[in-house]
């Protein structure tokens, strides 16, 4: 059974648990990016410490039950699951050869230069509140893997008990065994979607409809990297099977636009859209259902990356994305990345990027089938951003008194009224005027929409914490620590590939 933060025995594990000398490779996040370069680089030779906020490696992608709940095939949840088996086995043989510090439980809250140039602070929280226990491990070179989280594109009665994100509701199934509702309309854009619906189903939820905002028409002009890229196709495939065997009605170019209920969601309305995303009059009708699933794609996480100054990019789903060189390089020297940071393309393609990125880091060549499969995977990932990327009449949906900002309660109104009167002409504006953005996700959810009324597009959002921390810790922290600053002159860099 695990040990609860508050366990004083756990405590002391945990800080026994860090390492206290210089680390080769300091890795943030342990899905599929982080996990194939840390055991990639330590079979390279280098000393590694893998540091993640779950309990157990595989990130959100390879969630799987908690030992307690005695699941006898977690594999039956997830898609290629050998990929994972194998690299977490070779992470248990390198943890007991002393090559890799695994520290689970530990969140990284900034990455700074370190008092010796070349090196870096990495700031993290193990545990849970309130018994956190403040840790600081010094690297020679990062690797951020830190992944991305759900886009939401908010509309009236979104906020009703029983809609969750379609990735949450695929993670309450893979981690704790359990369904959203009993009928569970799936909506929103993206291939999640299909594997969602199909998952919920073949654990006894009825799926009344996927509602997908986006036409598979798009994909056509991009043939050329679908054709590379067959066993995407198949996979594709697999799901539409999955779809036509469970019953599962396919809308495209439809959203749901409402959510009705009192105390919890009992219905939804869809309706059909234009090229734009803007809902076609006369299209409208209800679907009945407990629950909802709903997302419009991912968007990579960046705090940490933002906060040392990396350069970031425009996606082609219109999120901002690390501008990364072709070893992994970010910008800042001593800082590499891997997997969703680069723009959302899916755990093979995070697999493959975290190995290569663990061969620049150790100074190797990088072997070419590693590239060519990058590439391959990339120009599939590019064709399902622009098939899928919102379009501008979303914003359509929402009505005066629609919550965007979903912590501090901001209707879409008041923000409409901040543009519109007060001359707010970007996020940040808006978020002085009508506080869109200062609650407790600090913009996650709403950010992407907030910035979509203002009228702008995403921008990196800067912060010198990626989550909240006690002042306690920060103030037991040497002033020259507590918050990032320049990046040090970089020490000698690896060769390059």
């Amino acid at each position: 059974m695990p040990t609860s933060p508050s366990d004083p025995a756990a405590k002391a594990a945990v800080a026994q648990a860090a390492p206290t000398g210089t680390t080769d490779l300091a890795v943030v996040g342990a899905g599929p990016a982080g996990l194939a370069a840390a055991v990639t680089a330590a079979r390279l030779g280098l000393r590694v410490t893998l540091l993640d906020t779950a309990e157990r490696p595989g990130g959100q992608y390879y969630r799987h039950p908690a030992a307690t709940l005695g699941a006898t095939r977690p594999e039956a949840l997830h898609h290629d699951w050998r990929a994972f088996a194998t690299r977490e086995a070779a992470l248990r043989e390198h943890e007991t050869a002393g090559r890799v510090t695994y520290l689970p439980r530990h969140h990284v809250w900034t990455v700074v230069p370190a008092d010796e140039p070349g090196t870096w602070f990495l700031h993290a929280l193990a545990g849970q509140a309130p018994d956190e226990t403040p840790v600081t491990l010094r690297a020679r070179r990062v690797l951020l893997a830190t992944g991305a989280y759900e886009r939401q594109l908010p509309f009236p009665g979104w906020t009703l008990p029983g809609v969750v994100g379609a990735g949450g509701a695929q993670a309450m199934l893979k981690n704790n065994l359990v369904l959203p509702g009993r009928r569970v309309v799936v909506a929103g854009s993206g291939p999640l979607l299909l594997a969602v619906a199909g998952s919920l189903a073949a654990a006894g939820a009825t799926v009344p409809a996927v509602v997908e905002a986006a036409s598979y028409t798009a994909y056509a002009p991009q043939a050329p990297a679908l054709l590379r890229n067959p066993a995407k196709l198949a996979e594709g495939a697999t799901y539409g099977g999955a779809l036509l065997g469970h019953g599962i009605r396919l809308l495209t170019r439809h959203a749901v636009t409402e959510a009705h209920g009192t105390t919890r969601v009992e219905a939804v309305t869809i309706a059909r859209l234009d090229q734009d995303w803007r809902p076609l009059p006369g299209t409208a009708r209800r679907i009945p259902c407990d629950a909802l699933a709903v997302g419009h794609g991912l968007v990579p996480q960046l705090e940490l990356a933002t906060g040392l100054g990396c350069a970031t990019l425009q996606a082609p789903d219109g999120t901002v994305a690390l501008e990364l060189d072709a070893a992994q390089r970010t910008s800042v020297p001593g800082i590499w990345s891997a997997g969703e940071t680069g723009g959302i393309g899916g755990a093979q393609l995070a697999l493959t990027e975290g190995e290569i990125a663990a061969h620049s880091i150790a100074g190797r060549p990088v072997p070419a089938a590693l590239t060519r499969r990058r590439a391959r995977l990339r120009a599939f990932a590019g064709a399902m951003a622009v098939a899928h990327r919102p379009g501008p009449g979303w914003t359509g949906w929402l009505r005066e008194e629609t919550d965007v900002c979903r912590c501090e309660e901001v209707p879409a109104g008041r923000i409409r009224e901040a543009v519109r009167e007060l001359g707010a002409r970007d996020a940040r504006t808006v978020k002085l005027l009508t506080r869109a953005g200062m609650g407790w996700c600090q913009g996650r959810m709403c950010g992407p929409a907030v910035a979509a009324l203002a009228g702008e597009a995403p921008a990196p959002d800067r912060r010198p914490l990626s989550c909240p921390v006690p002042l306690r810790h920060l103030a037991a922290l040497p002033a020259t620590e507590a918050t990032p600053a320049e990046p040090a002159p970089p020490g000698p860099e690896p060769a390059r590939p």
